[in-house]
Order: C-alpha cells, then structure tokens, then sequence
C-alpha cells in the first residue's frame, strides 16, 4: 500500500479484515475512502473503520470520527462524532484531542464547556498540533476556559504560528502590532499577517490583506521592505 501496489494490498487485506484484523480492517478504510484501488465509497470506508474502531483502534476511531462531522458515508451527527473522538483521545490521539476541544469550544455535540475545551485543546497541543495550539491561543487571548493571559496567548499563537498555521500567523501578528503579550513591533507584525495573506483565498484573504495594509500605513517604505523579505526567507518548522 506504501509502495501504491494497491492491487495487490486489496488482495492481502480483504481476507485478513474478514478474518476480524483491525489493521486490516482500518487499511481498507483508507482504501475505500481515498479511492486507491477501488471506487471511492464513504459507505464502505466507514463501514470497515467502524469494525476496527469496535476493537479499539485509535485512528479508526478518529476517521469515523471525522467522517460523523463532516457526514460522509454516514449521516451528520456531532454527538457520534464527539464519542468516537473521545474515544480514539483517550488513547493519546492527538488529533482526536485537538477536534475534541475544538468541539467543546463550540458546543458541537456535546454542552459548550471551555474548560473541557481547554483541557483536551491542550493535551493536543502538547503533541504539537497546530490546530490545536491555535485554539489554546485563543482561549488565553480571550479569557475562555482560560485565565486571559497575552504572553501565553502569544506562546502558543506562535507555536502554531511556526508550523504554517494561517489562522494563527494572523493572530500573531495582530499581537505585536497591539503590543500584547510581546513589544509592539510593527515588521513583525506586518511579516506574519502577511504570511497568513499568502495561505488563504476568497474572504479570509482580503480581511487579512486588509489587515496587512492597515498595519503597513504606520510603516516607513524601508520597514515594508524588511518585513517582506522575512516574510520570504520564512521557513515552517515542527513546535511542541
């Protein structure tokens, strides 16, 4: 499967999933839904991850997960989902943990609850998950689940930030330009939003091109030029 011998993957992991291999179970779930080496069908890939998220398999049970969120293969429904996160996070998945939190914050599936946000938000953030990291910045940012704490905002703002998180690279770099939680320093600020601007399209990047030119009006030409060449030599790398 590695290797996108899926023919021959197929072969070897139909019997083993019949024969109740969790792993199996789980490969051809990917299979069914990426549509590599057979037609893609949401339907059979949840069905296949359910068999291997019964028997505890933790990414299983996060791609089902998922797939109740987003309603592919199954029908929509955000209470399904927060029980299969919940369980796949109380291995340790980091991605299940992150969602978690994420749907705590927004009362999705489960009562709105910060706290519980902050705290499942945080063991993902802690496995280095961008999202994640994000999320918990902005719970310290604003108060929610959270004492209102800039510097740790802009701690895990940054850690995010440094990963290629758009979200949280425009988050940062309102932060110096406010002077909240670092000095106010407009090349930085003007360096990150500006980075955010170059991940996004349709309207979040016209609010953060917007808030780019807003922050290039207290700027000399020769601060512009600096923040811009920053913005091109920036490289993302791994934060925990």
């Amino acid at each position: 499967m590695k290797n996108g011998e899926y023919a021959t993957a197929l072969r070897e992991f139909v019997p083993l999933a019949q024969e109740g291999d969790a792993i199996a179970q789980f490969n051809l779930g990917v299979m069914y839904a990426d549509g590599k080496g057979v037609v893609q069908d949401y339907a059979e890939a949840a069905r296949w991850y359910r068999k291997a998220a019964d028997q505890g398999h933790a990414d299983a049970q996060f791609n089902l997960g998922v797939m109740y969120a987003d309603g592919e293969g199954v029908a929509q429904d955000y209470a399904e989902a927060a029980r299969w996160y919940r369980k796949a996070a109380d291995q340790g998945h980091g991605a299940a943990q992150g969602n978690l939190g994420a749907m705590y914050a927004d009362g999705q599936g489960v009562e709105q609850d910060y706290a519980e946000a902050v705290r499942w938000s945080r063991k993902a953030a802690d496995q280095g998950h961008a999202a994640a990291q994000f999320n918990l910045g902005v719970k310290y940012d604003t108060g929610q689940g959270a004492p209102q704490d800039y510097l740790e905002a802009v701690r895990w703002y940054r850690k995010a930030a440094d990963q290629g998180d758009a979200n949280a690279q425009y988050n940062l770099g309102l932060m110096y330009a406010k002077g909240r939680g670092v000095k106010r320093d407009y090349i930085a600020a003007y360096m990150w939003v500006n980075l955010a601007a170059s991940r996004t399209n349709g309207e979040v990047l016209t609010k953060f091109v917007s808030a780019r030119d807003l922050i290039a009006k207290g700027m000399s030409p020769k601060q512009i030029a600096e923040a811009q060449r920053r913005s091109r030599v920036w490289k993302p790398t791994t934060s925990r």
